[in-house]
């Protein structure tokens, strides 16, 4: 199993993964990580922006799920449920369980996933062989293992960025 921390794309929040660009690249099903990805942790509910993002993604053929290593299983439920998409819970990333469970016959080729952390959805995408879309942490990184952890990837993400230039 491939094995890099480095992002294939860097944005600065969800809402620049336009579903032109996943058309572009293919794309039909996103993966998405819940928490700091499309919202703070601390938003219970999803905002109009995000149903809106989510229904061009639906527009445009793109298939959004939510792929969460969350420890609270009624977060993510509360959250699909009110969204109308479905979810993979205690996903186990990096690990690539999660990620063939929602991916459901999709081929790799054609998923992404979105997220705010590298050793937990950049390094899982890797692993199964999907696209690693980052995102920078919605809300910013809380308490200090979080700013440890972000501070810590930001040598990976300087390495995408300058590979994203290149394209």
């Amino acid at each position: 199993m491939p094995f890099s921390l480095i992002p294939d794309r860097l944005f600065d929040r969800y809402t620049d993964v336009t579903p032109q660009l996943l058309r572009t690249l293919d794309i039909r099903l996103l993966l998405c990580d819940l928490d700091y990805t499309l919202a703070p942790r601390s938003v219970p509910s999803p905002d109009s922006t995000l149903r809106q993002w989510l229904a061009d993604c639906k527009s445009a053929g793109v298939t959004v799920k939510i792929l969460s290593n969350n420890r609270s299983t009624s977060r993510v439920e509360t959250f699909c449920h009110e969204l109308g998409i479905s979810y993979v819970g205690h996903a186990g990333k990096p690990g690539v369980r999660g990620y063939r469970e929602a991916m459901d016959g999709v081929a790799a080729a054609h998923t992404a996933m979105l997220g705010d952390k590298l050793l937990t959805d950049v390094l899982g995408a890797k692993r199964s062989g999907v696209l690693a879309l980052m995102v920078e942490p919605l809300g910013g990184p809380a308490g200090a293992w979080n700013h440890v952890l972000h501070l810590l990837q930001r040598p990976f993400k300087w390495i995408a960025k300058r590979r994203c230039r290149k394209l």
